[in-house]
């Protein structure tokens, strides 16, 4: 698709001023040009609400005071010295300080704040982070994190940046049912997105294929619960599995281990633990969960089980035990209970569903989800949580306080906030993550779709023609990573990565400051960082720049990776560009497909163009590691005389 301040003519290629249309393709989009002002500022993602570039810089010395006082301050401090040391310099925690310094200060008392928000100044004095709270100084010390050069003795520009994110719940969801990822996998996944001002982690627990939350009185859970005896292999619609046994679930202190690393970055765990549906894991373990007689097995494939939660009082006792260790384990304010995809054939031939349907007068089957979720949602405010669902909770008559995630998009939203109950937007798509990035012949396997960094980045989450009323009952927005073809931490951060990146300034930024092709220039010292720790992540496709008179649009397919352009130019110039620092480009004119054998980009060329003729270029990016991009192409034609 072309973006619309392109084809319509509202974008910086319409000024009269200019001769010639400069625009890049990649992906098969049109992306923005930045104005000079964006370009020279400082690279940091999510972009703040209010920056000044100006004034002196700071060089930092090789040894440096962090002045701190209260215990938030100290703490926040810890993570200053860390990134101060990965560049080489010393610090040294004070209570006074005279010269160059860091100072952090919390208790601002700036009502534009909020507990998150932020102000960071730096001069050749040194830095100062001041903030209403802990949660201000931790976002303040990540955008001095991007803030600082790589290197020894680095030089900070002089800067004043006053902050606060956009929307209350910035999300990031993890399913380590349908694949385990251990202690290490899931600190890292909560550490990338904290960098970024992601302060909602959702942890899916539980599902038909593993449960891996432990319940010291139900321990089958895990044992049984947990372990399936093979995994689907092939994609949507294969009944092969792979024959072998597949385990995993964490212990209490692990997950206590989790809750204060999380904690440490200011980051809500909300645990999910489905019911009434993707429940058969936990029948498996304990058969009298279900409304038949089994044998229930522990799911294979993915999908969805037709076995589910039967609502008699041992499963209610069942859920307020769960429940309860729950609230036992996880500190925060919600506990997420899915309510999606509730298939009721079990229900239909139960006498006891029969029987309660009869006493309680519910009418239909779905009167009975109505009546199971009201249930949960009382044991859960038993322990002080509200509930978290699905969108289809809204069909079970939840209290106000309940929190609705709309995954089927806007109707579902408008529902929620004429019910008073608090939305975060999760459509799919553009925010899940486990969709395609580009064409799939070029892409691991996926279930299916397309999201790229740029839907999600140009993803608005406020319904259009929301009133004022309407938009208080937003909490914000959240992506979801299921991993049903994501086996491995490698595989999950690049599905993960840079599309989370788009989401947090979706989270956080003003609509009014986005600028896609801003985004990708500050996105890459990102990458550049992810390098340098050594995590995966996609690597963006190359882009094409090309200049020309008179450039007219053809049909465009963005999940080909390829653009179509028409020119009158029998020359046409054209340079291409990749977003990653160190990244080489391979090129290939003549219509092959590129790769890293091809002919090495080095400069900007010309295209020799007889009256009808097309040419087809494709380009790769190669890290030195030799991840290797996407392939994209493009396609210039000349119009006939």
């Amino acid at each position: 698709m072309i973006s619309n301040a392109v084809a319509t003519g509202r974008g910086p290629a319409s000024r009269a001023a200019m001769v010639t249309v400069m625009l890049f393709f990649g992906s098969g989009v049109a992306q923005l040009n930045v104005t000079a002002a964006q370009a020279a500022q400082p690279a940091i993602v999510p972009l703040p609400q209010h920056m000044t570039v100006a004034g002196p810089s700071f060089t930092v010395p090789v040894l440096l005071p962090i002045l701190a006082r209260d215990r938030d301050e100290r703490e926040i401090a810890t993570f200053v010295a860390a990134t101060l040391a990965s560049r080489g310099v010393h610090t040294t925690l004070v209570a006074r300080a005279n010269g160059p310094v860091i100072r952090l200060s919390e208790g601002l008392h700036d009502s534009r704040l909020g507990v998150e928000g932020y102000r960071l100044d730096v001069d050749s004095s040194g830095v100062s982070i001041g903030a209403n709270a802990g949660a201000g100084l931790f976002y303040g010390a990540q955008t001095l994190d991007q803030l600082l050069p790589v290197g020894n003795a680095p030089v900070v520009p002089g800067v004043h940046i006053v902050d606060w994110p956009r929307f209350r719940w910035r999300g990031i969801h993890l399913d380590v049912s349908r694949h385990f990822f251990g202690l290490g996998v899931v600190e890292r996944y909560i550490d990338v997105a904290a960098r970024y001002k992601l302060n909602i982690f959702h942890w899916h627990l539980t599902d038909d294929q593993g449960w891996r939350f432990p319940v010291p009185r139900y321990p089958r859970l895990t044992t049984v619960g947990g372990c399936r005896e093979g995994s689907q292999v092939g994609g949507e619609g294969s009944t092969q599995t792979d024959g072998q046994r597949y385990c995993g679930a964490y212990t209490a202190q692990q997950i206590r281990d989790v809750v204060a690393f999380a904690r440490r970055r200011y980051v809500t765990i909300v645990p999910e633990i489905e019911m009434p549906g993707h429940s058969v894991e936990a029948l498996a373990a304990y058969p009298w969960l279900g409304c038949g007689t089994g044998p229930y097995r522990v799911r294979e494939l993915w999908g969805i089980s037709s076995q589910i939660f039967c609502p008699t009082e041992p499963t209610f006792h069942f859920i307020d035990a769960v429940l309860a260790e729950v609230a036992r384990l996880f500190p925060g304010p919600y506990i997420h209970i899915g309510g999606d995809e509730v298939p009721k054939e079990a229900w239909a031939t139960s006498p006891a569903v029969a029987a309660l349907r009869h006493r309680e007068r519910l009418h239909t089957l779905d009167a009975v989800q109505g009546y199971f979720t009201r249930r949960v949602e009382r044991i859960a405010r038993k322990y002080g949580r509200r509930i978290v669902g699905w969108d289809e909770i809204l069909g079970s008559s939840v209290t106000s306080s309940a929190v609705v995630m709309a995954w089927h998009g806007e109707d579902a939203a408008r529902k929620a906030a004429h019910h008073a109950n608090s939305v975060v937007m999760c459509p799919d798509p553009p925010l899940y993550f486990d969709a395609y990035q580009g064409k799939p012949d070029d892409e691991p396997l996926a279930i299916g779709g397309l999201t790229t960094t740029e839907m999600v980045y140009t993803y608005e989450p406020i319904p259009g023609g929301w009133t004022g009323s309407q938009s208080q009952s937003m909490l914000g927005v959240q992506a979801n990573l299921w991993t049903e073809y994501v086996p491995t931490a490698s595989h999950l951060f690049y599905m993960l990565l840079p599309r989370a990146l788009a989401l947090a300034e979706v989270a956080w930024t003003p609509r009014a400051l986005k600028n896609y092709d801003g985004f990708t220039r500050r996105l890459a010292p990102q990458l550049a960082h992810f390098q340098r720790e050594g995590v995966n992540f996609r690597v963006p496709q190359v882009t094409y720049r090309l200049e020309d008179a008179s450039v007219s649009f053809g049909e465009q397919q963005t999940e080909q990776n390829a653009i179509v352009l028409t020119t009158d130019s029998p020359a046409p110039r054209i340079s291409l560009r990749e977003i990653v620092p160190n990244a080489t480009i391979h090129l290939s004119r003549d219509g092959s497909f590129p790769s890293k054998q091809s002919q090495r980009y080095s400069r900007p060329f010309t295209l020799a163009l007889q009256p009808g003729a097309s040419r087809r270029i494709g380009a790769v990016a190669v890290l030195p590691d030799r991840r290797t991009s996407a392939p994209s192409y493009l396609i210039v034609r000349r119009n006939p005389l």
